[in-house]
């Protein structure tokens, strides 16, 4: 298997580090790279088997597959801020290979619409479909570009210091036009009244996993902004992503350990100084960083004492869990070239009403599944044909209902019983039949199918119920000012998703965003390394908490 990180020994872990951070996620594995190129010493700790959070790859019966990086915007622009991230973390080792232009292609009902690369591209492939809605379609993508420039200032707050960041979120709102603290559903009916261009429009609701009445507009627009000239993918894989930032961490004196399960974070006198892990041991640290998600964070790694201290039990009550998912892992005898199959991502839909194919599922799990996503990630990758020759991989995703799997709730991976299994082959002949029905030239290719449920994701995951994004992306999530990266705790941070927004963009940033907030008034060193990474910084001693 594609493993990636040192498993975790007692006698392996130094007894003190600079900075620990639980959980190797983009958002983890980032705050680490960024101050361990600071000259701090981080250890990272992994619950699961394989470093990289949902930017892993897994192997079986001779085929690999991603389970969560199908496809990323900006990176082939080297001036882009996502790029020079990357290019930091990685000390410039991360490459990336293009899409076709034709990146997305959605099939709504028996009808077909496609997304192409570039802005002139996207409005005139969609306008040739709705000539009607030209002047609609373009007051779109000036809306998605207009929250695109604005979002950094948007989420400026998060490297701030708590208090400052307190003030600053009660202006930040003027900074965005009205639109952006709407619904998707609100945002787009005050551009058209035309529900199948909206349908359309919104195709890619399942990238942030809410539907256009429940999404803010915001998270929308960024999404739509980050996909508009193409998508990426890494070259060697997912699990290439972890691969290239380890070292950087490892140079500075650091580590990232795999089966590093944490127990609870350790504080004395509202103080984080350290983790009990699952075995005993203790390690100690000035700070530590969770990336594992707030909800996570909260209910298992803090004592009940301080969530009740500081309210935290309280707020969470404002935010809900995202959505899960299953995914079919699907493996295919033949080159991608052979089998001719595509870049292209295919997104597929029963009708042009995200909403009310989200409720009837929620509703009733037998009706039809409100989106199923199909990417080819051995066609994405130009280093494939060198590891695996004459195979080919495909996976097959859809939101699922968890009242589905509640009975198996608790249970141990893959010991959960015959009627589990005969559930997933159920789920699994499902979206085989909606493979081939979209590409039938595939079926006499088949070799092996696997099916992950919101349960495998909760096992390796860690997390509340299999959910994919952290926390949901409604209107509300972005009113939340307690979710920042500084916590109320002192020397205890949050990293990832939750802090800025999903997506491996988004917690990527969530990843900057506290290296900043950790560095306090240094926190230009963060910014000098993604200007000008090459250049040597002035290091300065181990922060403290702001």
């Amino acid at each position: 298997m594609p493993r990636t990180g040192r498993r975790y020994r007692t006698n392996r872990a130094d007894s003190h580090y600079d900075v620990i951070v639980i959980g190797s996620g983009i958002g983890g594995l980032c705050t680490a790279a960024l101050l361990s190129k600071l000259g701090r010493k981080v250890c990272v700790l992994e619950q699961h088997y394989t470093a990289g959070g949902y930017t892993h790859s897994y192997e079986r019966a001779g085929y690999e597959w991603d389970v969560g990086v199908h496809y990323i915007g900006e990176v082939h622009k080297p001036w882009s801020m996502i790029r020079r991230v990357f290019d930091t973390i990685s000390d410039g080792n991360l490459k990336w290979a293009p899409m076709d232009p034709l990146y997305d292609r959605v099939m709504i009902g028996d009808e077909t619409y496609d997304f192409v690369a570039g802005e002139d591209s996207f409005k005139a492939s969609l306008t040739s479909r709705f000539p009607d809605e030209a002047q609609a379609i373009e007051r779109y993508v000036d809306y998605i570009k207009t929250v695109s420039s604005k979002v950094p200032a948007f989420f400026a707050g998060q490297a701030l210091p708590r208090p400052v960041a307190r003030l600053y979120q009660k202006v930040r709102r003027r900074l965005l036009p009205a639109y952006c603290f709407q619904s998707t559903r609100q945002a787009l009916e005050g551009l058209t009244r035309n529900q199948a261009l909206i349908g359309v429009l919104t195709a890619q609701w399942g990238d942030y996993g809410l539907p256009p009445s429940e999404s803010s507009f915001l998270m929308h627009a960024m999404v739509a902004k980050h996909y508009l000239t193409g998508g990426n993918y890494p070259v060697g894989g997912a699990s290439s992503i972890a691969e290239t930032i380890i070292p950087v961490i490892r140079a500075a004196g650091g580590e990232v350990f795999t089966y590093a399960s944490v127990e609870q974070v350790l504080i004395k006198g509202n103080r984080a100084y350290g983790v009990r892990m699952a075995n005993g041991d203790e390690l100690k640290a000035d700070a530590v960083v969770s990336g594992v998600g707030i909800v996570p964070t909260v209910k298992r790694l803090l004592p009940e004492s301080v969530v009740r201290r500081h309210g935290l039990d309280r707020h969470l009550q404002g935010v809900r869990l995202s959505a899960s998912h299953v995914c079919l892992y699907v493996g295919l005898k033949g080159s991608a070239s052979a089998l001719g199959i595509p870049k292209t991502n295919d997104w597929i839909y029963p009708s042009f009403d995200h909403d009310a194919n989200v409720a009837a599922f929620r509703e009733n799990p037998d009706a039809p599944m409100p989106l199923v996503y199909i990417s080819f990630p051995s066609a994405k990758d130009p280093a494939w044909d060198e590891r695996y020759p004459d195979r080919a991989t495909v996976e097959v995703v859809a939101p699922t209902n968890n009242r589905l799997f509640e009975k198996w709730m608790g249970t141990t991976w893959n010991h959960r019983g015959e009627d589990y299994e005969v559930l997933k082959e159920q789920i699994a002949q499902e979206l085989l039949e909606v493979l081939f029905k979209h590409h039938p030239e595939l079926r006499d290719a088949l070799d092996y199918y696997e099916l992950s449920t919101p349960l495998s994701t909760r096992w390796f995951q860690h997390n509340e119920e299999g959910e994919i994004y952290g926390i949901d992306h409604d209107v509300q999530r972005f009113e939340q000012g307690w979710l920042h990266p500084i916590t109320p705790v002192r020397d205890l941070y949050l990293t990832g998703s939750d802090v800025v927004t999903a997506g491996v963009g988004g917690a990527l940033m969530g990843g900057v965003m506290t290296a900043c907030a950790m560095l306090g008034w240094r926190s230009y060193q963060v910014w000098q390394l993604i200007r000008q990474p090459d250049r040597e910084v002035t290091l300065q001693p181990a922060p403290k908490a702001s």
